[in-house]
């Protein structure tokens, strides 16, 4: 097989892995060494009184294993809206540090040994349906109500997640997984259509996006080199069919590949033409201001990466849509917390769900949150806040290709070439060059990756019919 280029729609797993430490550190406030920084609290959060406080006798701490604290940062100071919730009501979360790499292994020994067994862990691609077949996490429908007035409008991404008749994941909060961000100052001295205009109309599709990248391409002078986008995008124009490369029936608890549908192949094919046009920049590029530097007309990446500076004049859009689809979706990097197999602070997990799904959900605290956000992100406009809302908001289907969560072997960077994980190549292999300079067609990556999907499907569905026949 060849080595494929690290491409540069494969690069979350390796944002996440910047800058942690080893597992096994704790803290409570800051996810670097430097713990000289004072926590803010500049915004005031209003206690919302419809959620119960932690009994007195209960465990009101929980421990939570992952990257990145939940406490205030250096780099975020301001205490977030639900952390304030949950202390508000009797809670506080003792965060355990660990790598991107070693995340799984470290919840499994803590399992195994069950000693310092975590009560939260991060919802990602790779927990679901894998790690509930092998037992990391247990139901949440004893401590989430999908039927109540907090959760109802969380049931039908919710209903995604769920094995044998059991809810895994309860929705707490979206973020787009990746937007497109572009330079409004090129745009007026162009004189283009401003994406902006074209989403607001409806009108933002892969024939517009193309256009636009087409138009300013062609633009450049003869000694000067352009392109048309770089950054995370290209399981988002796939996803953009309402598609993904592996489903899943949730009435018999079976997945299945999906590599053959239409629309997925029109989609790797339109990835294909504006690879083979020259319109994408490859390599990893950490940031829109980077990005824009290097000529390059839009950056597809989430709000981290996407920081103006003061004088900056720049706009955000969702990922454009598929012509043939006009329904709005978003690849959603769901927050969601797994509730670990073992955990017994029940009643204090089920506190810590309802702050965070209220502070992120409900009316009251939105001006708290746009207040809080405008704290960390002082130069964005309301026009990209406004975007950034919309693509999280109800009106989108939030999508999720079960194929990165089927097993470490489709889902794990380690078990494919280090940076990227199979079905990252899969998305991205028909628009990106191997070591060769060799570009495949879908067909060929189909060809080259299909009987490794069916084989770990076919495990899966093996070992769901075993968790169930368990009782699980």
């Amino acid at each position: 097989m060849k080595k494929l280029k690290r491409a540069l729609a494969l690069t979350l797993s390796l944002v996440t892995a910047m800058g942690v430490a080893a597992c096994g550190s704790s803290g409570s406030s800051s996810s670097n060494n430097d713990e000289s920084f004072e926590a803010t609290d500049n915004i005031e959060v209003t206690e919302n009184k419809q959620i119960e406080d932690i009994p007195d006798g209960a465990d009101k701490e929980i421990l939570y294993l992952g990257e990145n604290d939940l406490n205030p940062t250096k780099a975020n100071p301001e205490i977030s809206t639900e952390m304030k919730m949950f202390q508000q009501h009797g809670g506080s979360i003792k965060w355990t540090r660990c790598t991107n790499e070693g995340r799984f292994d470290a919840l499994a020994k803590a399992i195994a040994a069950n000693s310092d067994v975590p009560d939260i862990f991060n919802y990602e691609w790779l927990s679901f349906p894998a790690q509930v077949v092998n037992k990391m996490f247990q139901p949440i429908d004893e401590i989430v109500d999908f039927e109540a007035p907090m959760w109802k409008s969380s049931k039908t991404t919710a209903d995604q997640f769920v094995l044998n008749g059991k809810h895994y994941v309860a929705p707490l909060a979206y973020d787009p997984s990746a937007f497109i961000t572009y330079d409004k100052k090129v745009v007026e001295e162009m004189g283009m259509e401003d994406p902006y205009d074209l989403y607001k109309k409806g009108e933002w599709n892969w024939t517009n996006f193309k256009s636009i990248m087409d138009e300013y391409v062609s633009g450049a002078s003869a000694d000067e080199e352009r392109y048309g986008i770089n950054g995370f995008f290209k399981p988002h124009i796939t996803q953009q069919t309402g598609k993904t490369l592996v489903s899943f029936d949730p009435a018999t608890s079976t997945f299945a590949s999906n590599l053959t549908d239409p629309d997925i192949e029109a989609a790797q094919q339109f990835l294909y033409d504006i690879k083979k046009e020259g319109l994408v920049l490859d390599g990893w590029i950490g940031s829109a201001t980077e990005c824009f530097q290097k000529n390059c007309f839009f950056y597809g990446m989430g709000a981290w990466a996407v920081k103006p500076a003061d004088g900056d004049e720049w706009g955000i859009v969702p990922m454009p849509q598929y012509d043939k689809n006009p329904q709005k979706i978003t690849t959603s990097d769901m927050k969601a917390f797994m509730w670990v197999k073992g955990s017994t602070r029940k009643e204090a997990v089920k506190c810590w769900f309802e702050c965070y799904k209220s502070a992120r959900n409900d009316p009251e605290y939105q001006q708290t949150n746009k207040d809080k956000f405008f704290e960390n992100n002082p130069n964005w406009t309301e026009e990209m806040y406004g975007v950034f809302q919309d693509v999280i908001s109800d009106d989108y289907f939030m999508i999720f290709d079960y194929a990165f969560g089927v097993s470490f072997k489709l889902g794990d960077r380690k078990q494919f070439d280090g940076n990227q994980c199979l079905t990252d190549a899969l998305y991205g292999s028909s628009s990106s060059e191997d070591d060769e300079g060799v570009q495949m067609t879908w067909t060929q990556v189909r060809e080259t990756y299909s009987a490794t999907v069916d084989s770990e499907v076919n495990n899966l569905n093996k070992e769901i019919e075993k968790f169930i026949a368990e009782g699980n």
